[in-house]
């Protein structure tokens, strides 16, 4: 008898103890005479569940989760015989948090061995590539426009216009940089896709290069993501032994180099231009604009700045075309989003799904409201510098323009849900430090807004002149909104503002002992 078993080795998973279970299943099949082949697999996205071992069978995967190493012999047993399982979900795909989504940038997280060109290509990879290198430049350029895709790390450009700049650009050498240095509180769809699927976003970026004629780019990867850094770096040297990187890619005339740069952990670095800084060498820090990057980038060259999710939806818009990825979405934004549900919730994980979807299905629907069992008060959309959402605006389409108008971002897609224990207060001040502690200092309403809005918020929590401090917030949020040079400070007045929109009581004064607290 044999069995091959699917084991995880994303981030979360590993956390919760998969290399320890992995080697505990071949333990026990040594035990019991069996052979067994474990691929090590990405997440499916289902958190909640995980480490989830899946076992192949005539009718296709079985899974089980989460599994504790206290399960694995009673887990291989039910595998092995058929036997039902508490912890037992059937297959995977059919799951219910599955069979709602939309996966075209995750059809394969979880499914394939992530360092294995063979399974990658016999999955569907790098078909976009031959359909790119069959079209050209230009139409490769004309398909994504025509897609509708717009940029994934929050500030939503249409990617189509971008490339066109760098294009059109003369220069003599010109680059395609990967923002990888996802710091955004409750969000790891970057991550998941590194380790889970780096092949996918090497092909997108190769592409990208090919459209616009950069031959060498880079992935900046946050520090704190060493098992994705380690996947990229098994990718990138199975996609050059298969000729699919360096000279005369696939056997044509182009080439392009592909490298992974590390930061050092600064949350200012996730700006392109403090990226852009940081790959040269130097500290990083926002640069003004103009010249744009896509004029004068990574050493002064021509340079396409993308997110992961940008550049790895790239493949399947080449393979299937511009309109098959326009006809999901809604208004401008088109195609999918990955969806990162976080926080005090009860299913979270990663939720692929065409744009339109509202607030209140993905966290009561969806998430399943709190892990805790208590009522949702605020969720955050789109990182620390996101706005808080009421349930009163759970209606809210999950669309770039349907969040503007009420005063929000989408930003990375990233969810962070709260009970209704949580004090606002407290966390308009965090946003407020937390901009103070990460500020990169080069512009006075980032650098002295912050500290300033860290201590008047303070006062406020302490009955200092609670109505005449709150208005010095309002006044100070829009000295940063308009005045920084960046979003980091530019965007720290989403959640300060919202807070004192849709939470005021908090704001109001305390009780004495309260406020000593």
């Amino acid at each position: 008898m044999s069995f091959r078993v699917y084991i995880p080795k994303d981030s979360v998973a590993v956390a919760l103890g998969s290399d320890r279970i992995a080697a505990a299943f071949i333990e026990v099949a040594d035990k019991a005479g069996t052979d067994l082949e474990i691929v090590r697999t990405g997440s499916r996205g289902m958190h909640w569940l995980e480490p989830l071992v899946e076992f192949e069978t005539a009718d296709g995967r079985i899974g089980f989760g989460p599994v504790d190493l206290a399960d694995v012999e009673s887990v291989f047993t039910a595998a092995a015989t058929g036997a039902a399982h508490p912890l037992g979900i059937g297959n995977p795909e059919e799951h219910p948090f599955m069979k709602g989504q939309t996966r075209l940038t995750f059809e394969r997280c979880g499914i394939i061995d992530p360092a294995s060109l063979e399974d990658y290509r016999t999955h569907g990879g790098y078909r976009g590539l031959e359909a790119a290198l069959a079209a050209g430049p230009q139409a490769i350029i004309a398909t994504v426009t025509q897609s509708g895709l717009r940029g994934r790390g929050g500030a939503g450009f249409p990617t189509g216009i971008k490339w066109d700049t760098v294009a059109k650009a003369a220069a003599d050498q010109k680059y395609i940089v990967c923002n990888a240095d996802e710091g955004d509180s409750g969000t790891f769809a970057d991550r998941m896709v590194m380790e889970g699927d780096p092949l996918l976003l090497i092909e997108g970026m190769t592409i990208a290069g090919i459209a616009v004629g950069a031959t060498q780019g880079y992935i900046y990867v946050r520090s704190e993501y060493p098992l994705a850094i380690e996947a990229l770096n098994v990718a990138i040297a199975a996609a050059r032994r298969g000729g699919l990187l360096g000279k005369r890619v696939a056997g044509s005339q182009y080439d392009f180099n592909l490298e992974v740069r590390v930061g050092a952990g600064a949350y200012v670095c996730g700006e392109e231009t403090a990226l852009l800084d940081s790959l040269e060498g130097k500290r990083g820090t926002v640069r003004a604009k103009p010249p744009l990057p896509a004029h004068k980038g990574l050493f002064g060259k021509p340079t396409v700045i993308n997110n992961v999710l940008s550049l790895a939806a790239v493949p399947t818009i080449l393979d299937k075309g511009a309109e098959f990825y326009r006809d999901f979405g809604m208004g401008r934004s088109r195609g999918t989003m990955p969806i990162q549900l976080a926080g005090n919730v009860k299913h979270g994980g990663l939720y692929e799904v065409a744009f339109g979807i509202t607030l209140g299905e993905l966290v009561n629907g969806v998430g399943g409201g709190t892990a805790c069992g208590r009522p949702v008060r605020a969720v955050q959309v789109g990182g620390p510098l996101g706005a808080y959402f009421p349930p009163s605006l759970f209606d809210t389409p999950f669309d770039y323009e349907a969040f503007a108008a009420k005063d929000g971002l989408i930003g990375h897609g990233g969810i962070v849900v709260f009970d209704d224990t949580v004090d606002m207060v407290k966390q308009a001040r965090f946003a407020m430090e937390f901009c103070a502690v990460e500020s990169c200092g080069k512009c006075t309403p980032c650098r002295i807004g912050s500290t300033r809005g860290v201590e008047t918020l303070d006062k406020i929590m302490m009955n200092i002149e609670p109505e005449k401090n709150l208005a010095l917030v309002t006044d100070l949020c829009n000295t940063m909104k308009f005045g920084s040079l960046c979003a980091l400070g530019g965007f720290t007045p989403y959640p300060v503002l919202s807070a004192i929109t849709h939470f005021p009581e908090d704001f109001k004064p305390r009780p004495v002992a309260e406020a000593a607290e």
